[in-house]
Parts: structure tokens; C-alpha cells; sequence
């Protein structure tokens, strides 16, 4: 029984795993559908140098954080906490997983049909002011 649990728990897992790669390949294929547009390709490029700063930032303040006596003891209290949350929440994600499935499943499916306009505005500006009442 035991074994059977582990495999649907692992099954259900990779079922996670794949739909999150999904979601991966469709945001690359938004954003090179998007970079097509000159004026979309400003924009990209703009937001790609934004998330690079903050990045970077993040980085940065981690780094200084994780350096300090404080942070040491934050990070052993936070370890302990981890511990009693993981024990706590196993059977909240067993039930959790399938809804995450679902859900990656629509963003991804609402994702398609965004690439679709973006792809129709490129070869017809008509098309896709007319698609911008769809949701």
C-alpha cells in the first residue's frame, strides 16, 4: 500500500513538473512571438534589463544578509520552522497537487490563446483589434 501511495505521489508530482515546463515553453514562445514587433521589442527589452537590476538587487541584499551572525540564527530558527511546516502540510499537498495541475493547465491554455492574437496581430493589425474583446 505504501509503494502504491509513493507512485501516484511521484506520478502526480511529475504530472506537476510537466506542466510547469509547458507554461516554460509557452512563455518563450509568447515572448518570441512578441519580439517580432519592433515596438514590442522595446518594451521586452526594457523589462528584460528591469528584471536583470532586480535580480541583481535581490542578489546582492542576500548575499549581505546571509553574511551576518543574525542571519545565522534566523536561518536555524527558519530550518526548524521548515521542518514542522513540511510535517505539518504532506496531506495538504497531496490534495493540492491536482488543483495545481488544473490550474497550470488553464494559464497555459489562456496563454495559447494570447499567443494566437499576438501571432494573428503580426500578420493581420485588423485581426487583432478585433480579437481585443475576447477574453
Amino acid at each position: 500500500m505504501n509503494d502504491e501511495h509513493e507512485r501516484t505521489s511521484e506520478e502526480a508530482w511529475h504530472e506537476v513538473g510537466r506542466q510547469f515546463q509547458a507554461l516554460g515553453e509557452s512563455l518563450a514562445q509568447a515572448f518570441r512571438t512578441a519580439w517580432e514587433s519592433e515596438g514590442n521589442r522595446e518594451h521586452l527589452q526594457d523589462m528584460k534589463s528591469g528584471l536583470e537590476a532586480m535580480a541583481d538587487e535581490v542578489s546582492q541584499a542576500v548575499q549581505e544578509a546571509s553574511a551576518s551572525p543574525e542571519a545565522h540564527k534566523v536561518r536555524e530558527e527558519v530550518e526548524k520552522a521548515a521542518e514542522s511546516a513540511r510535517v505539518a502540510s504532506e496531506q495538504a499537498w497531496q490534495d493540492a497537487r491536482p488543483h495545481l495541475v488544473t490550474a497550470l493547465r488553464s494559464v497555459n491554455a489562456e496563454l495559447q490563446k494570447v499567443i494566437g492574437r499576438l501571432e494573428r496581430a503580426g500578420a493581420d493589425p485588423e485581426a487583432a483589434n478585433e480579437d481585443e474583446g475576447t477574453p
